[in-house]
């Protein structure tokens, strides 16, 4: 899976989880808890979302550091089975 499909897929599962999010342009730099409005609720959707989506577990410790949606992808990249 290439860099910009693992983006498109996740986008796609944030603006299923946060649909006040649809028509928001997203990108790498965005900071996933003031650029998108993302309560910790949310993120935490998100992220087991993502988590179920690509088969990853991002460890829980990490949650907190993750603060664009670039190191997002990086964490799904990493922890990818």
């Amino acid at each position: 899976m290439t860099r910009q499909e693992l983006f498109d897929r996740t986008v796609k599962i944030i603006h299923d989880c946060v649909p006040e999010l649809e028509g928001v342009e997203l990108k790498e730099d965005s900071v996933v808890n003031t650029d998108m409005g993302m309560d910790s609720m949310n993120f935490i959707l998100v992220i087991c979302k993502l988590e179920a989506e690509f088969g990853v577990r991002i460890p829980n410790k990490l949650w907190p550091k993750l603060s664009t949606l670039g190191e997002v992808l990086d964490a799904i990249e990493k922890y990818k089975k």
